[in-house]
């Protein structure tokens, strides 16, 4: 059997209850792994005074963004462990295990000793956890990002894809803002430093245990179902049959390598926009706009449930206008629009101001990427898609990772940021429409048998 799912097989029988079943748990899903990442962000000051100290403080900051990208990079190695067994065993057992994983790890945290008890062990001991909680991320991604957008119906396809990509990152840095809004008040001051960080990472185990009992009902998507269907009927025949024994080696072969690398120029302009924008919008306003942790938190609150928005109506659009044509309108206005909100925001004269310019800046950097998660699956036929779309994601979105570190490197202290961040905003969208202007049109490709065009 080719790596091209056949067209004669229908698509098994799917009620209603399992797609709303199947959209749930992979919003919930990045949104739970999110939360788990997002959780770093907002203690990543502190956390640089206790793990990576220095009289320098946008050193320490660049260390703990650094030891985030840390995690990103081992991401697209979990994409390919979970992608491949995703798409020969199925998305559910792949997603259970990876988000446990994640929560776990997040959990660990706080357990871990800090310079000041046993030196040089702190830090070592934190990138390692760091480096194993990358691969359970991947993981995330590559059974998350296929199972909704699988499930639904063609017309729904865009705006689960922005509700998902966009919508579940906007949930999970909104219960991450919740859990720090509580951690604040109940270790308020100092307190905060010495206990506040390390309950902030416990919650890690509640993630682990609530995507234990969503997931564990969920039923795979009638694409695979149907791809599995196809390999059983084969093997039971005479003719022969060609099995893809390697997700991974079909997806670097001569047909899918370059779609893979051209993929890229949007995830990376996407990813970068997302944390710079969501990701440091938390060190922002309290480096350079100077919020009180209630303000700081009620404003990434409200960001958050922005972002959920903005995203899911970015990805309905594309299913009305296209995919491509939503990437190009879309990094036209980020091309203009992020650097102007960074540059705008340290000359906000009130809390009410900056939030508004923070939740319009959120919006536009999650509204960028909410098509990307069809438009991947869209590009790969089901045998190797969560191998395709958990690589092209995670590749392009560790890259992305790295802009925050770079930006504090970059900024020589917090006065600096406003301008070095406007650069880097204005930098990455450039990127993104390049992509956007290369990649072709790949509206309504998902049930095609081989789901791929020329790059």
């Amino acid at each position: 059997m080719s790596v091209a799912a056949q067209n004669g097989a229908a698509l098994p029988a799917v009620d209603q209850r399992q797609v709303m079943g199947a959209v749930v748990a992979s919003c919930l899903g990045w949104a739970l792994d999110l939360f788990d990442l997002f959780v770093l962000l907002f203690v990543a000051p502190v956390v640089g005074r206790l793990f990576f100290p220095s009289e320098h403080a946008m050193l320490s900051l660049a260390a703990v963004y650094a030891s985030f990208a840390v995690t990103l990079l081992m991401r697209p190695l979990g994409s390919a462990w979970f992608g491949s067994y995703a798409d020969r065993h199925g998305r559910k057992g792949a997603m259970i295990t990876a988000v446990v994983g994640v929560g776990l790890s997040t959990a660990a945290f706080g357990l871990l000793p800090t310079v000041a008890q046993v030196g040089l062990v702190a830090p070592i001991l934190f990138l390692m956890l760091r480096l194993i909680q990358g691969v359970f991320v991947g993981g995330v991604v590559a059974s998350t990002h296929t199972i909704g957008t699988e499930s639904v119906a063609p017309k729904y396809r865009g705006a689960v894809s922005g509700l998902i990509g966009g919508g579940g990152a906007g949930l999970g840095a909104l219960l991450a803002s919740l859990a720090y809004l509580a951690m604040s008040a109940i270790f308020p001051g100092d307190l905060f430093d010495v206990w506040g960080w390390r309950c902030m990472f416990f919650t890690g185990i509640v993630s682990s245990i609530l995507g234990l009992f969503v997931f564990s009902s969920l039923e795979e998507s009638p694409l695979w179902k149907k791809l599995a269907a196809e390999k059983a009927a084969m093997q039971n025949t005479a003719a022969p049959v060609e099995v893809v024994r390697s997700p991974i080696r079909t997806l670097f072969s001569r047909d899918y390598r370059s779609i893979l690398f051209i993929n890229l120029l949007l995830t990376i302009g996407g990813g970068s926009g997302y944390y710079l924008t969501s990701g440091y919008l938390p060190t922002f306003l309290k480096v350079v706009s100077h919020a009180p942790n209630g303000a700081a938190a009620a404003i990434l609150m409200i960001s958050s449930v922005a972002v959920v928005v903005a995203s899911t109506a970015a990805g309905h659009l594309s299913t009305f206008i296209g995919r491509k044509s939503a990437f190009v309108w879309i990094g036209l206005i980020r091309l203009f629009a992020l650097p102007a909100l960074f540059l705008l925001l340290p000359t906000a004269q009130s809390i009410t101001t900056i939030g508004v310019y923070a939740v319009i800046l959120s919006a536009l950097g999650s509204a960028g990427y909410a098509p990307i998660l069809i438009f991947l699956n869209e590009r790969f036929p089901t045998a190797i898609r969560a191998t395709g779309t958990g690589l092209s994601w995670n590749i392009g979105f560790a890259i992305g990772g790295m802009m925050p570190t770079a930006v504090s490197l970059v900024a020589k202290d917090a006065s600096q940021l406003p301008m070095t961040l406007a650069i880097f905003a204005g930098a990455i969208s450039v990127i993104f429409l390049v992509g956007a202007f290369i990649v072709p049109e790949t509206l309504g490709k998902l049930d095609n048998g081989t789901a791929r065009e020329a790059a």
